[in-house]
């Protein structure tokens, strides 16, 4: 048994809480992994998980094995790093979660340059509006736009996104340029909420340092960053989107900003990943680079 390549596995197993999982994020059978558990469990003679048909979970000893196996093969990287400089001999999957409007106007772009660098590394790209679970699905790090929930992950501010108000010229022939707050109750907004069947607010303002919202009319209602653009340029309302997002709509006319004067509070952009002592050389240099990226666009 590879004693070492058995904790790495273990480890994979209890942050996904599923053999499954672990398996597929490796790319190996399920039966391997599990009989590997279990030589090392036997090896250690003592019990790392409670298996049962839905869920795996740390047992006592298991949850001391865990941290200690995590710095071990934190400092087990750290040494085998320690003397290569070559971009070539970094290697490994990365898995990664960030909004769709940032992958596609701000990282896909960049993408081939990091890739041609670090021609060993695996990219794994999930973009959604879904809100992964980083440690059960197995993310390195993931891009939060908006306020973060206190979620016991280690949070990288890099920033905020300036928040513009736009509709579509059509739009604007149809029912008018708003030009104050008192205009928009004769105006659509088209509404956006993770969870349908959750309708927001209405129009958000930022006064004296607090949010305000502003009813107004409308009868769509997306859960999609991509809809939500789509049904602007389609002339359905008046949305509230980060200017990077817009951005290229905006140049070319086929968005308009309207009412600059009253902007929704810039949405904070962090960087979140699970450990702050046990990165990779890989996660810490995609990290860096993403940081980097980023601090082009944000306030």
């Amino acid at each position: 048994m590879d004693k070492i390549h058995a904790m790495q596995l273990f480890i994979r197993v209890a942050e996904l809480e599923s053999f499954s999982r672990a398996a597929d994020t490796l790319g190996l059978p399920k039966g391997s992994v599990s009989r590997q558990i279990q030589a090392l469990e036997n090896l250690l003679g003592t019990r790392l998980l409670h298996r049962t048909t839905r869920r795996v979970q740390l047992t006592q000893d298991g949850m001391v094995y865990y941290e200690r196996a995590k710095d071990l093969l934190s400092n087990l990287d750290e040494l085998d790093g320690m003397f290569q400089h070559d971009p070539t001999s970094i290697s490994g999957r990365l898995r990664v979660d960030m909004p769709v409007g940032v992958a596609k106007n701000l990282v896909i772009p960049k993408l081939p340059t990091f890739l041609q660098q670090y021609p060993g590394i695996e990219l794994e790209l999930s973009s959604s509006d879904r809100l992964v679970d980083v440690i059960r699905e197995g993310f390195d790090c993931v891009v939060r736009v908006g306020t973060l929930k206190d979620s016991g992950l280690v949070a990288r501010p890099l920033g905020k996104l300036t928040v513009v108000n736009c509709a579509s010229p059509d739009y604007l022939v149809r029912f008018g340029y708003p030009e104050n707050l008192d205009d928009l109750a004769s105006h659509a907004l088209i509404h956006y909420a993770v969870n349908i069947g959750v309708r927001p607010q209405g129009f958000e303002i930022r006064v004296d340092n607090q949010t305000h919202w502003i009813k107004t009319g409308g009868v769509l209602t997306v859960n999609s960053t991509e809809t939500y653009h789509a049904a602007c340029l389609a002339g359905l309302g008046i949305i509230q989107v980060p200017r990077i997002g817009v951005k290229e709509a905006l140049r070319s006319g086929k968005l308009v900003e309207i009412l600059p004067q009253h902007r929704a509070e810039p949405m904070p952009v962090s960087l979140i990943y699970p450990h702050r002592r046990n990165l990779s050389r890989r996660v810490h240099l995609f990290m860096e680079w993403l940081t980097d990226i980023l601090k082009s666009y944000v306030d």
